[in-house]
């Protein structure tokens, strides 16, 4: 199996493993027991761990909630801010391609009474495809707004966004930022004394480390304004009182174990990748005429470097994937693949129903090699030439 779909997961970085399997057997304490040398010992490293991922994202230490993961993280930062009984503003600002663990969270609450805003993008060929539309931002901002959720960077098409302008927009009506950067951390330049955003969500496993844990920052931004959430999970008491529930540390060490490699090595990464993924679009541009890109251009530094995200001119992508098994490859969101609509991401780009199921997302990894990608372009190129009329 050639593994192309790194935007769905990646593999444990073993170096990160390594770190995290003392825990799992020799220091196996409850962090939360402190009573004993066990239990301090368990929580003496997560302390450590919170200050390595805290450090590696450029916010204070106790801004920094783990969670089982992004999804959680999204649904505890905008849930949690409107659920809470002091919140008096009734109004959330997001966008049409979010993450669905964001737009489900829009709709429940749209429900409930609240008022939500999906902002459009910039529509395929534009400079900026996928991009937030700033004007039309500004102009639906206003004094009900709570809360504003962008993606720092898209699962599906890996367009990043203009996250310093998002911020200063959001925050001159008085509103919270939250960002799900779940692609972007480790993999991008993710700093928060930099960047003002007051939540922000991300999930190891998009960053070699384990699955099953995730962070959520809360009043970690520049200017660290004061964030009220209501928990999701009480009975317990731990994170104070935010996220109850016992913290595994071997998931902690890893995460932050993970994140402290993937930033040091971000630079090299990304280079690395960049050229594969336009190794590999040179490949299949070559073999398949009509082949397009979905989202900003692959050079531009508004796309993730790893991304690549086609449509095909006559076949449906789950047709491609089901012709080139050898291949691990996507049609979209990993969150989405049990829906059988077509891509709201790519619908919200504007394309047609059609295009969007003729569309395929490759996420290109530290882990593959160019002799990987030659092989990927010979299938996939060949099970294209079987499927094509």
């Amino acid at each position: 199996m050639i593994y192309l779909d790194n935007h769905a997961t990646t593999p444990c970085d073993r170096r990160v493993v390594d770190q995290m399997l003392p825990w799992m057997t020799e220091f196996f304490g409850n962090p939360h027991s402190t009573s004993h040398e066990c239990g301090r010992r368990a929580a003496a490293a997560i302390e450590t761990a919170l200050a390595v991922i805290a450090q590696s994202i450029g916010v204070p230490a106790d801004s920094v909630l783990i969670t089982s993961g992004a999804t959680e993280s999204n649904n505890l930062a905008i849930d949690g801010v409107f659920r809470h009984p002091r919140q008096k503003r009734r109004h959330l600002i997001t966008t049409a391609i979010e993450h669905p663990s964001v737009l489900d969270v829009a709709s429940r609450l749209e429900k409930d009474g609240f008022r939500v805003t999906r902002l459009a993008v910039h529509p395929a060929g534009h400079a900026q495809a996928g991009q937030v539309d700033l004007d039309a931002f500004a102009a639906a901002v206003d004094d009900d707004t709570a809360l504003v959720s962008v993606h720092w960077a898209n699962n599906e098409i890996g367009v990043i966004q203009p996250m310093p302008q998002i911020a200063a927009i959001a925050h001159s009506c008085g509103a919270l930022l939250h960002s799900d950067a779940t692609q972007a951390v480790g993999r991008i330049d993710v700093n928060l004394g930099q960047v003002d955003v007051d939540l922000l969500s991300a999930s190891a496993h998009k960053f070699y480390g384990p699955k099953g844990v995730g962070m959520l920052t809360v009043a970690g931004g520049t200017t660290r304004r004061r964030v009220r959430i209501k928990p999701l999970i009480v009975g317990g008491g731990q994170q104070r009182n935010l996220r109850s529930g016992t913290m595994a540390p071997a998931n902690v060490v890893g995460c932050a174990a993970a994140l402290q490699v993937a930033t040091t090595e971000a630079a090299e990464t990304e280079t690395t990748v960049a050229g594969l993924r336009d190794r590999l679009w040179t490949g299949l541009a070559g073999g398949i005429d009509g082949l397009v890109i979905n989202g900003p251009p692959l050079a531009s530094a508004e796309r993730l470097s790893g991304n690549l995200n086609c449509m095909l001119p006559a076949i449906e992508g789950e047709a491609w994937m089901a012709a080139c098994p050898d291949v691990a490859f996507s049609s979209g969101s990993a969150c989405s693949s049990v829906d059988a609509l077509p891509s709201h991401v790519l619908t919200g780009l504007g394309r047609s129903e059609s295009e969007a199921r003729r569309s395929v997302r490759f996420g290109i990894g530290k882990f593959n090699s160019q002799a990987e990608i030659d092989q990927a372009i010979e299938q996939l190129v060949r099970g294209y030439a079987k499927l094509s009329p």
